[in-house]
């Protein structure tokens, strides 16, 4: 009986192979372009235990071989910091449904454009109702990435590392030392750009900008040291914070300022000489998803513009980031896109609008899209709020029906699958072209250095081969 490894590597008919030593090697690159590719990644989400760790390590290996590595995007933002390069916005892509596809979308639009300069994503709230750990997400992006023929760093993101105001209430060290053990948990398996969001603890009740943001920029910076502790060779993990919870009252300049002071002379304390941030998530206008209306439609948003500029000038001429960086975008007018670049938004977060463009479109069946109304109307009911239609209902809850039907989304039909993903990457396309990052892959290859970091062969690899880990059954 085969081992799991090889049964693994055998659809690639030679084209990945291992040698004596359990060294990953690619003799064909070409034969990661194909459904080979797809059998390794279902494997990595859906195969067992030991399946799933082998072909996740494959992945990472195959991945350092030929030049698809997770990477940080600090030096790049450093180099924007110092006024070296400028004139586009990075895209923060949350992928929440449907991972694979989506991530193909997205790479086959970034390759054709040669975009370096996005980021993929996925919050601690995310990770919990898509039912994707960080490993699953490293693995699943990597052949992703493989399958289309994209070269370059990988910049995935824990977005939102966030401290839940209620837990720090009722334990504060056991609330944040459990975003530390998340973010752990994601460097370990190659997010190597972490946002820390403790924004939640900020306190406006407080008499001075100092005491309102104390608790917010004195925990980001226990993070933030936290994160600087755990540091593969050669990275400086890009760390992001935020001065004002998204959907609350606009930042202004003087909330950043008492931020950021009290961040650097806190980070000085505890990790002396260590980077600091690299950006900063401040509060324009937007909201999480949304807003959406009776009928089902979103309301207007109204982005303070100006603010953002003064914020992002600010950023980096008092502290040498990239810039300021907006949330919630994602479900804003086409026509707002462009507006970024143009007022040197550093990044912004695009998330809910792509979640809206599966469950919405006209080739998801309909079927599949009643069942799983269904079970939301069983198993989500509490979510509902008082005067709620159904079009809010679903709209606001169905990012919980990913999680539970995930391999359903995985198993739709071939053609089906298809024409999602060709929507997904039109608008993909859209997006890169209106921020400004096609042609920025020369841009990153000049400021980004991602090192090879090879991983030990997990013990499985050896191990007698079931007869479903080729499937991922």
């Amino acid at each position: 009986m085969q081992d799991v490894l090889h049964k693994l590597l055998e659809p690639f008919a030679g084209g990945v192979a291992v040698d004596a030593a359990g060294t990953i090697t690619v003799p064909r690159p070409a034969a990661l372009a194909g459904t080979a590719m797809d059998t390794l990644v279902r494997a990595a989400v859906f195969g067992p235990q030991a399946t799933k760790d082998v072909a996740r390590w494959a992945l990472w290996e195959i991945g350092q071989v030929v030049g698809v590595r997770p990477g940080s995007i600090h030096d790049l933002y450093a180099a924007r910091g110092k006024g070296l390069t400028h004139g586009f916005t990075v895209p923060a892509i949350n992928i929440r449904c449907l991972t694979y596809d989506s991530a193909r979308a997205l790479f086959r639009a970034a390759k054709r454009l040669e975009a370096g300069a996005f980021l993929v994503e996925i919050a601690r709230s995310e990770i919990a109702y898509t039912d994707q750990r960080p490993s699953e997400y490293v693995a699943v992006l990597q052949g992703a990435a493989l399958r289309e023929g994209f070269r370059g760093p990988l910049f995935v993101q824990g977005d939102h590392c966030q401290a839940n105001a209620k837990k720090y209430a009722a334990g504060a060290q056991a609330e944040i030392d459990a975003v530390k053990g998340l973010i752990t948990e994601e460097i370990a398996a190659g997010f190597y750009n972490i946002d820390v969001d403790t924004s939640t603890l900020v306190d406006l009740s407080k008499p001075d900008l100092d005491s309102q943001q104390h608790t917010n920029y004195a925990r980001a910076a226990e993070v933030a040291a936290h994160v600087r502790g755990l540091e593969p060779q050669g990275i400086t993990v890009s760390v992001g914070g935020e001065i004002g919870e998204v959907g609350g009252k606009n930042s202004d300049v003087h909330e950043l300022r008492a931020y950021m002071d009290g961040f650097n002379r806190t980070l000085a304390q505890l990790a002396p000489g260590k980077p600091g941030l690299s950006k900063i998530s401040v509060q324009t206008g937007t909201s999480h998803g949304g807003v959406v209306l009776p009928d089902g439609s979103i309301a207007d948003v109204t982005i303070d513009f100006e603010t953002l500029r003064v914020l992002s000038v600010e950023a980096r001429d008092r502290y040498g980031m990239a810039g300021a960086v907006q949330h919630g975008a994602s479900t804003l007018p086409d026509k707002a896109f462009g507006k970024f670049p143009e007022i040197e938004t550093a990044e912004i977060h695009l998330a809910t609008a792509f979640q809206s463009l599966l469950f919405d479109h006209e080739a998801l069946p309909t079927a599949f899209r009643a069942k799983l109304y269904d079970w939301l109307r069983e198993n989500a009911a509490g979510e509902r709020k008082a005067g709620q239609t159904d079009e809010q209902f679903f709209y606001t809850a169905r990012k919980k029906a990913i999680g539970p039907f995930k391999r359903e989304w995985w198993d739709l039909p071939e053609t089906v699958r298809s024409a999602l993903g060709a929507t997904l990457e039109k608008q993909f396309t859209f997006l890169l072209e209106q921020l400004r990052v096609g042609g920025t892959a020369a841009v990153v290859a000049q400021h980004v250095r991602t090192p090879t970091i090879r991983r030990a062969e997990p013990a499985a690899a050896a191990q007698a081969a079931p007869d479903d880990a080729e499937a991922g059954e």
